[in-house]
């Protein structure tokens, strides 16, 4: 019987979760593990009935001890971890420990540093070799899906590709009046940290949200698009033949931008501690406290999601433009697994990275980001799982 593990209990790995059980003849035996063991339960509960064997458990992803000792007790083939980037390590160092594949969504951050690297990832290269497992990096959308579009691009269409812009548009609608798609804690450190892209072999840093475009997005009408730091970018220039340039836009609507300042501020996005009644707390983490859970929003959100590639290179020395991206309509995702479009396109690439990991299709010793494994059997899942991508050989480009 063949055993997979998902550690996190939010809203990604609530769709990994429900995704999993709907491929069964792959992921036959299945724990679900957390910090509170009541969400997983919940999500069992939710689940139970089909020819998915599941489980839960209680873990600490911060305690490298904890993890070991559950591994080593269920024996997973691969860990799929949902959890927050900041364990990302530890989970990495129980893997070797039992000699268990991983993969995760978002490259590793330092609780106590607003900075997303792969750096400390990347150094476990050899040791994932040698061993003779395999780490997937950056599984989700952005990362992940973006990379496989990058990679069935340079594989298909392009000798060298000169330009990329990736773009990530929200046209959702949640009611509130502040909140964010995903964990409040990393949206807001991500978002408020100076934007960066790399441009003619140097990476040129901006102020936070100090570039902005107008896209006019299929399905979803024009947006105001920011230059954001997005950690893709860091892998896809080593990884990209011929690039000259690549930028990353996220939407975001003025209300946003409005509220994210005034909290900016007043100091409620820091995560320098300070004292209160006693104890030290990060502002940030008690303003997540306070924000909607991103995992209620399911039953709330309407509208699409878009997210894409637009690519402009060479083949056969002539010049080709291309564009290739998917639209999630929020309430579809709801009715299916009872999230919400972010954390959809998220959980469900995660899925299939394990998926393909486990039939041998991106197996390989080492420690590995999307774009380095072949990209077809990829974008077919995409359209079998979910996540149907649309073409275009004539788009709009960005300035």
């Amino acid at each position: 019987m063949r055993r997979t593990m998902i550690i996190g209990a939010g809203g990604v790995a609530g769709v990994v979760a429900h995704k999993c059980c709907q491929n069964p003849d792959v992921f036959q035996e299945l724990m679900i593990a957390s910090r509170t063991k009541s969400k997983c339960d919940a999500l069992k509960a939710q689940l139970d009935g089909g020819r998915t064997i599941l489980h839960t458990a209680q873990v600490d992803a911060d305690n490298t001890a904890e993890l070991i000792a559950l591994i080593n007790d269920f024996k997973p083939e691969l860990v799929i971890n949902v959890a927050l980037p900041y364990q990302d390590l530890t989970i990495m160092d129980a893997c070797l420990a039992t000699g268990t594949h991983y993969l995760d969504t978002a490259n590793y951050e330092p609780p106590d540093v607003p900075k997303f690297e792969y750096k400390w990832q990347w150094a476990y290269r050899e040791r994932f070799e040698k061993a003779g497992l395999t780490a997937i990096l950056g599984c989700g959308f952005d990362p992940g899906v973006t990379g496989v579009f990058s990679a069935y691009a340079m594989k298909h269409y392009f000798d060298e590709i000169h330009y990329i812009d990736i773009l990530d548009a929200n046209g959702g609608d949640h009611g509130y009046p502040f909140a964010t798609n995903f964990n409040p804690e990393i949206n807001i450190r991500e978002i408020t940290a100076k934007g960066r892209y790399w441009e003619e072999g140097e990476w040129i840093e901006t102020e936070p949200l100090e570039i902005k475009r107008v896209f006019d997005f299929d399905e979803i009408g024009e947006k105001d698009a920011y230059l954001l730091y997005h950690e893709e970018l860091e892998s896809l220039v080593l990884n990209i033949k011929g690039l000259k340039r690549i930028r990353f836009f996220m939407t975001f609507g003025q209300s946003y931008i409005n509220h994210l300042t005034v909290l900016q501020n007043v100091g409620m996005t820091s995560i320098e501690p300070i004292e209160f009644e006693g104890k030290l707390i990060q502002p940030l983490q008690f303003l997540k406290a306070v924000l909607p859970d991103p995992a209620s929003l399911g039953p709330r959100t309407k509208g699409k999601t878009n997210i894409g590639c637009i690519f402009q290179g060479v083949k056969d020395g002539k010049p080709v433009n291309y564009y290739v991206y998917n639209i999630c309509d929020h309430e579809a995702c709801y009715r299916e697994v009872g999230s919400q479009a972010i954390s959809y396109t998220t959980g469900v690439p995660a899925m299939i990275g394990a998926k393909l990991l486990l039939e041998g299709k991106w197996k390989k010793p080492g420690v590995y980001n999307v774009e380095e494994f072949d990209p077809d059997p990829f974008m077919v899942e995409l359209n079998k799982q979910g996540l149907p991508w649309r073409e275009d050989f004539n788009p709009p480009l960005v300035d």
